[in-house]
């Protein structure tokens, strides 16, 4: 599938954005109010809502976005839309009490806190739904999505330094154990998908086109003497060689640098602000993770090209 940035930067972001909303759903100990607050709720609204304008780049039509509002009952695309929403009303509200009064209501944070894990599982369901692409139609596709949101959420959270233990155990074990835990399952899915192929599935050239009873289908030549929007949107090759460096650097940044930073703040007196820095590998990491995520993907219809 053709890795696009707008959705890459869509599917990372409001990931981060959408964790960081459930965290302070949960009621993490953050600024009481004020300028504190106004900057949390500005950085956690700010990605969740970049994410999902971004998303709309690559519509063909990005002004009739609104319509798929209206699928609701049978399109994950529209029941993500219809749950970022909701979340993000609920989140204005939430926010209003908490940054001008300093309160932080426990019946909107449950709200929040749900409609963010909805938001991102929906967003999710998006590719794991579509059996047409074996490699996202995987259950630990939302698994992987819903732990690198919360792990993204529980650095940012922890970074204020407001968040100094849950019960008696540091936040930075919980991020450790987070990301930890994201890219365990990460692995795990690379793993599940690796022999997990069309051909595995039963889809050859000679199931595409029906004619296998006749013997082996083999290509003559292309279809179409140019690109037209299957081979551009659907077709994607990239380089086993390749994808083995992408991936390590994916894992450098999103896990290796993180990992190290939390266990840092975790053994040394070094400031919980260090999670930020932990935060921002992780996101780099995972913009590489994610553009893996797409251009490794094989698309049914690539059997006909």
């Amino acid at each position: 599938m053709h890795p696009a940035l707008s959705v890459i930067f869509f599917t990372v972001t409001s990931g981060a954005g959408f964790g960081f909303l459930a965290m302070i759903g949960l009621g993490v100990p953050l600024p009481e109010s004020g300028i504190g607050a106004f900057v949390a709720c500005l950085i956690a609204g700010g990605l969740a809502v970049a994410g999902l304008i971004s998303s709309t780049f690559h519509l063909g039509h990005p002004e009739r976005a609104w319509r798929a509002f209206s699928q609701w009952r049978s399109s994950w695309l529209s029941r993500e839309g219809v749950l970022a929403v909701f979340t993000l009303l609920v989140f204005a509200l939430y926010a209003f009490g908490w940054v001008f009064y300093g309160v932080r209501s426990s019946a909107l944070g449950i709200l929040l806190f749900l409609g963010s894990v909805a938001t991102v599982f929906a967003t999710a369901m998006i590719y794991a739904q579509l059996k047409t692409v074996p490699s996202w139609n995987n259950t630990l596709t939302p698994v992987c999505y819903l732990l690198f949101a919360l792990a993204s959420g529980v650095l940012l959270a922890g970074s204020f330094g407001f968040w100094k233990e849950v019960g008696s155990i540091s936040i930075a074990l919980v991020a450790l154990v987070a990301v930890g835990a994201a890219w365990v399952c990460k692995l795990l899915w690379w793993n599940s998908v690796a022999n997990d192929t069309l051909a595995a599935r039963g889809s050859s050239p000679d199931t595409a086109t029906g004619l296998g009873f006749i013997g082996k289908v083999r290509l003559l030549e292309k279809p179409h003497s140019g690109e037209n929007y299957l081979t551009k949107e659907m077709v994607h090759q990239v380089g086993r060689k390749h994808a083995n460096k992408l991936r390590m650097i994916s894992l450098f940044l999103g896990a290796i640098i993180p990992l190290a930073l939390c266990l840092i703040v975790l053994v040394t007196s070094a400031p919980n602000h260090l999670l930020a820095l932990a935060f921002v590998s992780l996101l780099a990491g995972l913009f590489v993770e994610r553009w893996l995520f797409f251009a490794e993907a094989k698309h049914a219809v690539s059997l006909y090209y």
